[in-house]
């Protein structure tokens, strides 16, 4: 168990809940010292050794104050400190019977225990509180002339209570924690959501006119306007699932169908989508995946075969999977040329293809040849994972 404080980014909000849990400790220390000095007091003429008494009240009424405005600081909340406050508490429990003598019914520390108990079940949890209490509690059942069923019953509720209150803190501080986390990811999904319509009105304008006018400009400007014209559809792509997670409260599920039709509507004429005639709903990353994926085999289509060349999508929604096939009726992929591709870095089939079906817990099959080439794109329904 680690004594240093947890101060990191991520913990914030945990340690300013255990510095509330500290405040409320101090208060809590101060009634039962109160509690203490007055028990002490009704007790005072019935004590063997008056002076030792008060030198042992002294002493838990001065290390009171110090340790709480030690423990008032996180980075002070250390292992020393944590076993000190024990230690003084475990002395003063087994000097009960030397200050009040050996036939003592009541400790002399009394409920101030609880005190220390409690600060190690804050910052160590539920294993510093189960520690702290047993340590107490054997000090206290080692010096009483006799175990009655009222101490059994004291211990009881210590080793529990330390433990239990352990617990509910740790629990406290990871609630807090990700709550932090929750908080801070909705401000970066802002940022991000405003940094695309940024990029939305400038640099996708100018993506849009360049494809737009290059043709004008001969061979080259073609070129330049078809990769301006790919690097729209990417972002694009990427402004749209940012606002998807800027919009928590929007459906978790979509029409695939719809969201195909759109993609398929930005290719040339020659592409055309056959859907089953009624909405397939599947959840939002899942769809987002999917239509990306078919984006990249059109576009495959596109480059290769040409951009008037035929492409047809087809949605099929079975019980348990949803399938898409792409396929076009070009003169098909040469044996090898996948693996060189990849092997050279280019990573377009495994990385934008295969790798997002991968990604859902889906495969992607091709079937090429002099005929033409198919993808064949299978998301299973039932076991299968998400995008994230």
């Amino acid at each position: 168990m680690s004594a240093q404080p947890t101060t990191s980014p991520g913990r914030t909000a945990a340690v300013a809940v255990q510095d509330r849990m500290f405040r409320a400790l101090a208060v809590l220390r101060a009634l039962v010292l109160a509690n203490t000095l007055v028990v002490f007091g009704f007790r005072y003429d019935g004590i063997e050794r008056p002076a030792l008494g008060l030198t042992v009240m002294g002493l838990l009424v001065v290390w009171s104050l110090v340790v709480v405005l030690v423990l008032r600081r996180a980075r002070r909340r250390t292992l020393p400190v944590l076993v000190l406050d024990l230690a003084v508490a475990a002395g003063a429990l087994l000097a009960s019977p030397l200050v009040e003598g050996p036939d003592f019914t009541t400790s002399l520390p009394s409920f101030w225990v609880m005190a220390p108990l409690l600060v190690w079940a804050v910052r160590l949890g539920w294993p510093g509180g189960l520690l702290a209490a047993v340590v107490l509690t054997a000090c206290d059942l080692a010096v009483r002339p006799e175990i009655t069923q009222t101490n059994l019953g004291n211990v009881f509720l210590v080793l529990i209570g330390g433990p239990i209150v352990g617990y509910l803190c740790g629990s406290l501080q990871e609630m807090a924690a990700q709550r932090d986390a929750a908080q801070r990811a909705a401000a970066l999904a802002q940022e991000r959501a405003r940094l695309a319509r940024a990029v939305h009105d400038g640099v996708l304008q100018v993506l849009a006119m360049v494809q737009r006018k290059g043709p004008v400009l001969g061979p080259e400007g073609a070129e330049l306007g078809r990769l301006a014209g790919e690097q729209e559809t990417s972002l694009r792509t990427l402004i749209n699932r940012q606002d998807a997670l800027v919009r928590p409260e929007a459906a978790s599920t979509v029409d695939l169908a719809e969201a195909l039709a759109a993609r398929v509507a930005r290719r040339p004429p020659a592409g055309s989508l056959v859907g089953t005639g009624a909405p397939v709903l599947v959840p939002a990353a899942v769809a987002t995946e999917l239509v990306d994926a078919v984006g990249a085999c059109l576009d495959n289509v596109a480059r290769h075969v040409g951009e008037d060349a035929p492409a047809f999508v087809l949605l099929e929604d079975t019980a348990g999977s949803v399938v898409l096939t792409v396929r076009d009726t070009g003169p098909g992929i040469a044996p090898g040329r996948l693996e060189d591709a990849e092997a050279q870095g280019r990573l377009g089939v495994t990385g934008s293809i295969r790798g997002r079906l991968a990604d859902l817990g889906g495969t992607a099959s091709l079937t090429t040849g002099t005929g033409g080439t198919s993808w064949e794109l299978t998301w299973p329904r039932t076991g299968a994972g998400t995008a994230g």
